[in-house]
């Protein structure tokens, strides 16, 4: 089959191998035969490998849904009663776990910082010098919305130190760049199968603490769908999710663990880093600006500032690439205009090149100067 190629440099889905596209086509099966109850529990076990996780202490769950699902599970089963979570926020991301912790009415801290730094260790560690009652501190690993990369290691250990789990969103980081759920002193991490194992849509995770996940189920229960406990406790009684599992994405993402395997852990994250220093060659050349110091950057997305050029028009820029198979995508600072370059998926510096050649096309056919310009 001839599957056109599409380079996403959206911060996912990614690009994918046609092989992993291909993996969906596959017999039907009910999934709840044993045959794809074993399949699960080696897709299991090779995550928490992904995680660097210890298999006699971590396990992976896996649910349905977008990532967002894991914010949403984490939060609400991890939090015991009388207690309150601490969310380190300084992005679109946090924020969102912001937003969860307000919907369920659960007690929380908002500690919000600045979206283009990493945030104030001392600001973490005073609040939770003064509350005693934070048993969950959240944060992100990889502010997508902006390309930081956040101390993670840092405010674990400040966690732990005060006798509160940590949870992270690794959505946009796990699989791409160096973690370690033990030596980042991380007790959950989370993805999805579109992001860094380069799979498709529809299959989320969170990896986690066995011991911590079976005194959850003494907790308040505020979901029943996004019930940690309970969807772990299915797994480990019957092999089998608790309600339907997204079977193709599960055969995609067995494939793309497989390639992730065969490529190599650090020869897939150099990749990565490859192409995220083709992309800050390219903006360097056309005069591009990022908003976010590149010491902190994550290696993963950049945020470009829009031009101040009369001649720009973001989404006329992103229709012209779009037609010749490349996408890009907008930013998320409200304070800022930008759009996002990511260096997720399937791609190599080669790619990236021609995404230049083609922005620069783009830019001359919309009249906008080269390199272009900034008023201040």
């Amino acid at each position: 089959m001839n599957i056109k190629r599409n380079i996403l440099l959206n911060p996912g889905p990614a690009t994918t191998t046609d092989t992993v596209k291909m993996a969906q086509v596959v017999p039907d099966i009910c999934p709840r035969e044993k045959e794809f109850a074993d399949m699960m529990k080696g897709l299991r076990e090779d995550l928490v490998r992904v995680a660097h996780g210890d298999p006699q202490r971590h396990t992976a769950v896996l649910f349905t849904g977008s990532g967002t699902i894991n914010i949403d599970v984490c939060l609400n089963s991890l939090l015991p009663e009388g207690k309150k979570i601490l969310v380190v926020n300084n992005g679109a991301y946090s924020s969102r776990a912001a937003e969860v912790c307000r919907y369920y009415g659960m007690p929380h801290i908002d500690l919000k910082s600045s979206v283009f730094d990493v945030p104030d260790l001392t600001a973490v560690e005073k609040a939770l010098d003064e509350n005693p009652d934070i048993a969950l501190v959240y944060t992100t690993h990889h502010e997508t919305g902006t390309g930081v990369l956040n101390p993670i290691r840092e405010i674990g250990a400040m966690a732990h130190a005060h006798g509160a789990i940590f949870v992270v969103d690794t959505t946009s980081s796990l699989g791409m760049i160096p973690f370690d759920m033990v030596k980042d002193n991380v007790d959950f991490c989370m993805a999805s199968a579109q992001k860094g194992l380069m799979a498709m849509t529809g299959l989320s995770f969170v990896i986690g603490d066995r011991k911590i996940i079976k005194q959850s189920a003494e907790y308040p229960k505020r979901s029943y769908y996004c019930n940690l406990f309970l969807q772990y406790d299915y797994f480990e009684k019957t092999g089998q999710m608790h309600f339907t599992p997204p079977v193709q994405t599960i055969y995609s993402t067995i494939q793309a663990l497989k390639e992730y395997w065969e490529e190599g852990e650090e020869a897939k994250f150099r990749r990565h880093r490859e192409v995220f220093e083709a992309i800050h060659e390219g903006l360097d050349e056309l005069g591009f600006k990022d908003v976010i110091r590149r010491e902190i950057q994550s290696g993963l997305v950049v945020s470009v500032k829009y031009p101040d050029d009369k001649n720009w028009d973001f989404d006329r820029i992103h229709d012209y690439c779009y037609d010749n198979g490349f996408t890009i995508y907008p930013g998320k600072i409200s304070t800022t205009d930008t759009f996002r370059l990511c260096s997720l998926g399937a791609i190599v510096p080669e790619d990236i090149k021609a995404f230049f050649r083609t922005l620069r096309k783009a830019l001359e056919e919309n009249g906008i100067s080269i390199p272009v310009t900034y008023n201040r």
